[in-house]
């Protein structure tokens, strides 16, 4: 079987090396000659609308997938009159769009903060009264990472940041004092087969996922019940196939929507070592008909991001129970470039050995 990837990042590159012990070969289309991903398979170079292109790149294969959510829908939905395309386009074109994306959770009964649609200064003015102070205006499409967004606690900010954002297609979303960040994956085969792995605790810096702990520490059954209950409603309404992921803001007992991502996702990178099954090789059996994998945890995992820097290896390794990926990119300020896994038996265990991980990612955590 050969495996399309649409994109050339960590994320395909970590796709492929979980297929080829399943026998599956790869192929990527990015538009850069130096996606990382390249090392691993074939690499086709180009801008995803080239219709020639994706014809080429479609030539050979049994199926497509992404590893990039901002894959134009126009791109999937031509390839998906060729050969099968999973996730489905529909996907995409909900994930792209943030209004769409919580318009499409609230349709389903999931819970979201408060937001409004923002094309006009008028638009903003109503959505202030909506929503209140503090709000996030963002752009509905594009931003990531904590791109393309502003935090306004008053009108002249507000303003301020509806002009930098360029006055058209936003979203003002209200300011949840949330509890903490959760994630969950879940994933969906051909067969209609699902499997969630258990809810993780994502922790940001400068809006960049610096640390996931796995499970979510003190996580109730019902709270995670509740998550894969939502999850389950989006992956049924979009005819979902392979891993979805959905975040979420905690408070108390509740969950409120923030975004979705239509692909393996970095706060699952822990289940390479962390589950019975990794998340990249469940979404291949997931597109392939094959029987899911287990998402049982092996104990308790943090997931390290490394961030514009390269850590000293030997020191990485020393500590055991610690996993190192590289992802073979040049290093630069903001970006990722790798992350060390770090697996226990209990967590108390993982408590105790994570601040030397965290000292060697640069990375300050509090522990509590």
């Amino acid at each position: 079987m050969r495996i399309g990837v649409l994109g050339g990042g960590q994320l395909g590159r970590m796709l492929a090396l979980a297929g080829y012990p399943l026998g599956l070969t790869f192929r990527f289309l990015d538009p850069s000659p130096e996606a990382c991903a390249g090392q691993v398979g074939e690499l086709l170079v180009g801008p995803f609308e080239d219709k020639g292109l994706l014809e080429r790149f479609a030539q050979g294969l049994d199926l497509v997938t992404y590893e990039f959510e901002n894959v134009p829908v126009a791109a999937a939905r031509f390839l998906e009159a060729l050969l099968p395309v999973y996730p489905p386009p529909k996907a995409l074109e909900v994930a792209q769009d943030r209004l769409l994306e919580k318009t499409f959770f609230r349709g389903l009964g999931v819970p979201t903060p408060p937001f409004h649609p923002v094309d006009r200064l008028p638009d903003l003015e109503e959505g202030l009264k909506h929503v209140g102070l503090p709000a996030l205006l963002k752009t509905r499409r594009g931003g990531y990472d904590g791109k393309g967004q502003a935090l306004v606690r008053s009108w002249g900010e507000a303003e301020a940041a509806f002009h930098a954002l360029g006055g058209k297609g936003l979203i003002l979303e209200g300011f949840v004092p949330f509890d903490r960040e959760l994630s969950i994956l879940a994933v969906r085969g051909t067969t209609g087969e699902v499997a969630f792995y258990p809810l993780v605790e994502n922790r940001h810096q400068g809006g960049i996922l610096r640390l996931s702990l796995a499970p979510a520490p003190g996580a109730s059954e019902a709270l995670g019940k509740k998550a894969e209950g939502y999850a389950r409603k989006a992956l049924e309404a979009l005819g979902y196939v392979g891993v979805l992921a959905l975040e979420f803001f905690q408070v108390g007992e509740e969950l409120l929507f923030n975004e979705m991502a239509p692909r393996v996702h970095n706060s699952g990178h822990w289940t390479i070592e962390g589950a019975e099954t990794s998340q990249f090789q469940n979404h291949l059996r997931a597109l392939l008909g094959l029987p899911l994998g287990s998402t049982a945890p092996r104990g308790h995992s943090a997931m390290v991001n490394l961030i514009g820097l390269r850590p000293d290896f030997q020191e990485v390794l020393k500590v055991p129970g610690a996993h190192l990926h590289w992802y073979g990119k040049a290093v630069r300020p903001g970006r990722k470039v790798g992350h060390i896994t770090l697996r226990r038996d209990s967590r108390e265990a993982l408590e105790e050995a994570l601040p030397l991980v965290l000292q060697l990612a640069q990375i300050r955590y509090s522990g509590e």
